[in-house]
């Protein structure tokens, strides 16, 4: 979803709904890890029955790390994906399907932010390149060579069923999914207590698994980390920029370099983002009193949904009066809670919007628009003074001189042993030389250098811009907090007079039809493939006049674009290596009749923001009848294996050989039954739907050859696949956004003052750490350090880079996890050693006195440092159904950790 800081308020304002992942690590003995048993109870204490991964999520991160070089070869991309997966499962464990689904065709409204996503990209990596190129050019001109470093399935369980939905079948991943659970809900058999997984790392996706309406559902992600460090994009090493790599080869550690890994990027941890809790914040600010209507928790939240849509998706440009960070959505909410009771009813019914009532909200917040500009202008001009304040304090009180080489300030850790002092007088004369230097020097600040260090007579230097307090501003024409705003607005961004109503108006009526094809396309599934809103800019709140009588049906039967003609209309011209060359041709050939299509440089409007990639790629839209015209001439030329990859394909369902289904699909095959065949539910957990043989099926006991080279052919196989289609339903058919039938409420989560702690009233509260709120840190108690501080000699200290670990049971440290309901409360340290060394260092360099208050710290229950996911006391536990503790063992012995 197209709104970056959407998690970010989400967790801040609803921490509870944050826990962190507990992982099972792989135990490695004589250097092979041994596969973790999947089968045994989820440590996290909650079964999950589903496991939806969003492919894209997935494969983007493993084939373009942020802070790793990245993989050498395809190869190595497919095996750090296969990695991801394993891990992604081993936490989640799912009991009965894994969907995994791979973005498709996408619709003609998400294709034209793919298309500003690429050919920015495009623009962005050919201006890195220069940049790289000019700095190799450096490094080469001083002698120096750039010296490059790069870093170098278990068989299914017995009623476990996965599904792929490859690239070749059409959707996003993430509302191919959707679609999924849509149908398999209206089905009879769909068991309505069914616990979803999803992973992913989109904001769209909380939105998405709320307009499921499914009581259990939850989404694993990775937890953010600001200012990872991310190594040099030119030599690969960390620790500097582009812009500062001097091509030096990676410093030696230790005598033989036995330390070179001794520090390895800290791995990506995950978190789970558990909405049955966010439906209980949003339930107690939703819920209004002395409706003239019965209130419905259901629609409320379709309602609040929707309002989501305004602050920016991946569709629409967001109002210009509406931004995340200013609490649009707060504002949104209050609004809304004042006009329902004139609107007489909900905005939205099962993806069905009523623009009457939406007409209401949007002319309030129109209303407040000239004081929301003049607030963001107030708060932008309060920033920068404050910005300016700080830099002059800073550059007022840094030294004058940081010493450098083997004297030069080392991060904690950084070094793993102490290194020799070589020559130290001469050295300690190059510093007094350097200060001295220094000294004279900005004693006479208007005197400037000649080229070789000796001061000039010239008279003083012009000071430099980048010099300077101040950072140069995008000129803004607009000036929202002016009067006058809406004819500047209109004017500049497109070009008309404010005054022209008729073109106002069919911008509004765009941006309508959008936020109707938004709604339907999360609640329904994509209601037209051709349609997109053909503007870079929104209107503004208060031209929603009118706004009620504006037809919002879309055009029936509209199919999507095939694989290649979506590249085409995605692809800059440098990406055309992806495509035939007759049409990659088309792209770059003068004389082609969609060349305009393709511009080589184009304006990015900053549009009040600081960075490029936030700005508005101002490209052409692509003409989808000029487009199909061009492409007619050149479908001749397509291979075999190129019109092969320009179809449309579906998903396909696999199975192990002791799967109760298993049977049912090979004698399918031995009867070479060529109809598609109804799946029987109760062989498949209640899952329905079509399956039709597969060509190029994978059957039991057959050797499956590996693509990979670096991975072995699966030669003892036990699975079975087969073509596989969701239920079908007719073109007109309506998906009720309702809790269905049977379904349990969760037990609730948040205690009764939770929601005013949320809401910063300024009382202590604890972090919540996992499902259960029953676990707590382990820690020793002070007769343990009594114990292990008479017992051990203090003039042992901590040596290298744990001397300034966190004290052992506190919030956060490595060293501890979360007990298990009934686990005795025992410490998990790296070894024995390394704890007495801890507490020895503590005695020798702090005393008796700081030791004391550390025990006291550990002794009290609400010392705890809140971390970004901060979560609200309250019972826990994840709902479990009697049923399952039988079924799946889900009983945990007690074990010491």
């Amino acid at each position: 979803m197209g709104v970056p800081a959407f998690f970010r308020w989400l967790s801040r304002k609803y921490p509870s709904i944050i826990v962190n992942c507990v992982e099972e690590k792989a135990k490695e003995c004589n250097g092979v890890k041994a596969p973790i048993d999947t089968s045994k109870p989820n440590p996290n204490e909650v079964e999950f029955d589903n496991l939806y991964l969003d492919m894209n999520g997935i494969i983007h991160p493993c084939t373009h790390p942020e802070d790793k070089p990245a993989p050498k070869n395809e190869d190595e991309m497919m095996v750090a994906i296969f990695e991801y997966i394993d891990r992604i499962f081993n936490i989640v464990r799912p009991r009965r399907l894994l969907y995994m689904a791979i973005d498709g065709v996408a619709p003609r409204a998400k294709m034209n932010q793919q298309r500003s996503r690429r050919f920015r990209a495009s623009k962005e990596g050919m201006e890195a390149a220069e940049e790289k190129q000019k700095i190799r050019r450096e490094i080469l001109a001083k002698g120096r060579t750039v010296t490059m470093f790069n870093l170098y399935s278990s068989n299914l369980t017995v009623s476990f069923t996965v599904i792929l939905s490859d690239a070749s079948a059409p959707g996003e991943g993430e509302h191919k999914i959707m679609d999924y659970i849509r149908r398999q809900r209206a089905q009879p058999n769909h068991d309505p207590n069914t616990h979803h997984c999803l992973c992913g790392a989109d904001a769209d996706l909380i939105m998405l698994g709320l307009a499921t309406h499914e009581p259990n559902f939850t989404i694993i992600r990775e937890e953010f980390k600001p200012n990872k460090p991310k190594p040099c994009a030119l030599c690969n090493q960390m620790g500097h920029e582009v812009k500062d790599c001097q091509g030096l080869p990676r410093e030696k550690q230790g005598k033989h370099d036995q330390f070179a890994d001794s520090l390895p990027i800290a791995e990506q941890e995950f978190i789970f983002i558990r909405l049955c809790v966010l439906r209980e914040y949003l339930e107690r600010e939703l819920t209004m009193a002395s409706l003239p209507f019965t209130f419905d928790f259901e629609r409320s939240v379709d309602d609040w949904v929707f309002m989501c849509f305004f602050v920016g998706n991946d569709f629409l440009p967001h109002l210009p009066s509406l931004e995340i960070r200013e609490g649009a959505i707060d504002r949104l909410v209050n609004i809304y809670k004042n006009v329902v009771h004139k609107t007489g009813g909900y905005l939205t019914e099962s993806g069905f919007v009523n623009l009457q009532r939406v007409q209401m909200i949007m002319l309030a917040v129109g209303e407040v628009e000239d004081s929301i500009f003049r607030k963001r202008k107030d708060d932008d001009d309060n920033f920068k003074r404050r910005q300016k304040e700080k830099r002059k304090r800073m550059k007022r009180d840094q030294p004058s001189f940081i010493p450098g080489g083997q004297f030069s300030p080392q991060a904690l850790g950084n070094r793993s042993s102490p290194q020799a002092i070589s020559n130290p007088r001469q050295a300690a004369f190059e510093m007094r030389m350097h200060d001295r230097q220094n000294s004279t020097t900005s004693s006479s600040p208007n005197t400037s250098l000649t080229s070789d260090g000796s001061p000039s007579l010239a008279g003083g230097i012009k000071r430099k811009a980048e010099d300077s307090d101040s950072e140069p501003e995008p000129e803004d024409n607009i000036r929202l907090w002016e009067t006058g705003w809406k004819q500047r607005y209109y004017k500049n961004k497109f070009d008309v007079d404010a005054s022209d109503e008729k073109f106002r108006r069919k911008v509004v009526q765009s941006y309508v039809e959008g936020l109707c094809w938004v709604l339907r396309y999360y609640y329904q599934g994509c209601a037209s493939w051709n349609w997109y809103y053909p503007f870079h800019y929104a209107p503004f709140a208060s031209d929603f006049e009118g706004i009620a009588d504006m037809p919002s049906d879309f055009e029936k039967g509209s199919k999507p674009f095939k694989p290649l003609e979506q590249l085409m209309g995605v692809f800059p011209a440098a990406s055309g290596n992806f495509l035939p060359p007759t049409w990659r041709k088309l792209m770059t050939d003068p004389e082609s009749s969609i060349i305009d299509f393709y511009p080589e440089d184009f304006a990015i409007d900053l549009n009040g923001k600081k960075y490029a990639w936030q700005g508005v790629a101002l490209l052409p839209f692509v003409d989808e009848r000029r487009l199909r015209a061009a492409l007619e001439e050149v479908y001749p030329d397509l291979t075999p294996e190129e019109s092969r990859r320009n179809s449309l394909g579906g998903d396909v369902l696999f199975v192990g050989k002791h799967h109760p289904l298993c049977d049912f699909i090979v004698e399918q095959y031995k009867t070479k039954n060529t109809e598609p065949v109804d799946i029987p539910p109760e062989l498949c957990h209640g899952i329905q739907g079509k399956l039709t043989l597969n060509e190029n099926a994978v059957l039991p006991d057959q050797t499956v050859e590996s693509p990979v080279p670096m991975l072995r052919d699966l030669a003892q196989n036990s699975a079975v696949s087969i073509s596989f289609k969701d239920p079908q339903f007719d073109e007109d058919f309506v998906f009720k956004a309702i809790v269905l039938p049977g379904a349990k409420k969760p037990a609730p989560v948040l205690k009764p003052g939770d929601w005013e702690k949320t809401n910063n009233d300024g009382r202590p509260w604890r972090p919540q750490l996992s499902f259960n709120r029953d676990r707590k840190p382990v820690h020793l108690d002070q007769s343990a350090f009594r114990t292990l501080g008479h017992t051990m000699p203090r003039e042992r200290g901590m040596p290298g880079m744990y001397a300034n670990a966190v004290p052992l049971g506190t919030y956060g440290s490595p060293y501890t996890r979360p007990l298990l309901s009934g686990q005795q409360q025992i410490p998990k340290l790296l070894s024995t050693k390394f704890m007495l060394q801890c507490v020895s260092s503590l005695h020798r360099t702090a005393g008796a006195a700081p030791l004391l208050a550390w025990n006291r710290m550990l002794q009290s229950q609400n010392q705890y440092q809140p971390s970004q996911y901060q979560g609200l006391g309250g019972p826990m536990s994840y709902p479990q159904r009697p049923e399952d503790r039988m079924d799946r063992g889900r009983q945990v012995s007690p074990r010491c950790v």
